[in-house]
């Protein structure tokens, strides 16, 4: 049998994580391989970019993909949490500016094709992975082989490599009931706004797309959703009717609710550690296989990509026979998942209005707990705002 050449590194898994990890490591010389199935033409959840993602594009020289009109500033953003206002917060009260709302798909693929121009690229999945004298030798699904000195677990919330090695830990069941919604009534024009709402079994989010489409998530326990929600469109509607302001953006602005969403895990997850080494070969997992956090943060893509810079750093200096930035990214990341644990329960315990309910218990649990400092302060009144009387 013959044995594959050994790259430096081999990414696994083909999310943004994955693709700036590639970027990252490349730009620091190294061989790498990217182990990632072709993505299936949808638009990814997920569109908040934070404005410290800023600062880490430009480390990854990728801050050109942020240009032109496919993104928009994220400006203002209106909140309903612990009061029955409807608070406004505007982005003119962070030093760094404002974060983006980005064309997903867009971004993605742009990031996608600068990382194959870096990478030697298998479209296909991991199927095993074992160490022989320090080297991973990796089985993928399509019966080819490779091999490489170190290994990094991009693969989402999945964490292939992740769970075999280390431990994985769980906060939550939170899940998000997800759709996009078209704009139907050409007579109005949304306002580009950002509006998150909590009601007695979750909450909100809601957010205009730059395509004009509405980005829409209802984030509660599955056992406290309506059975069958992702096949029945009248439960979907039912269930939004429930807002207050989420309901009347939709349609004082024109939206049509015209299919059911579809159902994502989005709990609190991470590994402890996050990175090691098994029988002599490095590993480290990156993104959502690292750490992945209650959307409320709105940091997913963020960490994603300063986990894969900061692993770019780590890693040639691994292979090199340096260890301590490696750990200094284990412990980076531990700290991390604690502070954000305990402010996500501090958020959590201040919505009063429905302390008495099975989701707001569970969330402020300290067994249950997180959230990332930019939206809590934003929710907890943090700094200038301004009530206002219906929604945008």
């Amino acid at each position: 049998m013959t044995v594959p050449a050994t790259a430096d590194v081999a990414v696994v898994g083909g999310g943004i994580a994955g693709a700036a990890a590639c970027i990252a490591l490349h730009g620091r010389g190294q061989r790498v391989l990217w182990i990632a199935p072709d993505r299936a033409a949808e638009t990814p959840v997920g569109e908040s970019l934070a404005p410290a993602a800023g600062t880490v594009l430009a480390q990854l020289g990728v801050a050109h993909l942020l240009d032109g009109d496919g993104h928009r500033p994220a400006n203002a953003t209106f909140s309903a949490w612990g009061t029955d206002a409807l608070v406004e917060r505007n982005a003119a009260v962070h030093l760094a500016g404002p974060g983006r709302v980005l064309d997903r798909a867009r971004f993605e693929a742009g990031l996608r094709e600068l990382a194959l121009a870096h990478a030697e690229h298998r479209s296909s999945a991991l199927a095993d992975a074992r160490t022989v004298s320090g080297i991973w030798r990796l089985a993928l699904a399509d019966g080819s082989q490779a091999a490489a000195r170190f290994l990094v677990d991009a693969s989402g919330r999945a964490a292939t490599l992740g769970r075999r090695v280390a431990g994985h830990r769980r906060d939550d069941r939170l899940v998000a009931a997800c759709a996009f919604l078209p704009h139907r009534d050409p007579g109005v024009q949304p306002t580009p706004a950002t509006l998150i709402e909590a009601v007695g079994d979750g909450w909100w989010y809601a957010a205009l797309l730059p395509d004009g489409r509405l980005s829409l998530a209802c984030f509660s326990d599955p056992d406290l959703l309506p059975r069958g929600l992702s096949r029945d469109p009248g439960a979907w509607q039912t269930l939004i009717g429930g807002t207050a302001y989420i309901a009347r953006w939709i349609g004082d602005a024109g939206f049509g609710v015209e299919a059911p969403p579809r159902l994502y895990s989005a709990g609190t997850t991470w590994l402890d550690p996050v990175a090691g080494s098994v029988d002599g070969a490095g590993w480290a997992a990156i993104g959502d296989a690292a750490a992945a956090f209650d959307p409320l943060s709105s940091h997913g893509m963020t960490t994603a990509l300063w986990t894969a810079e900061r692993i770019g750093e780590a890693v040639p200096a691994w292979l090199a026979g340096d260890r301590q930035p490696l750990d200094g990214y284990t412990r980076a990341v531990a700290d991390g998942v604690t502070a954000f644990r305990t402010q996500r329960a501090a958020l959590y315990a201040g919505e009063r209005r429905f302390a008495g309910r099975p989701f707001w218990r569970r969330g402020a649990a300290p067994a249950a707990v997180g959230s990332a400092v930019c939206l809590l302060r934003i929710l907890a009144g943090k700094g200038p705002g301004r009530e206002v009387e219906r929604p945008p």
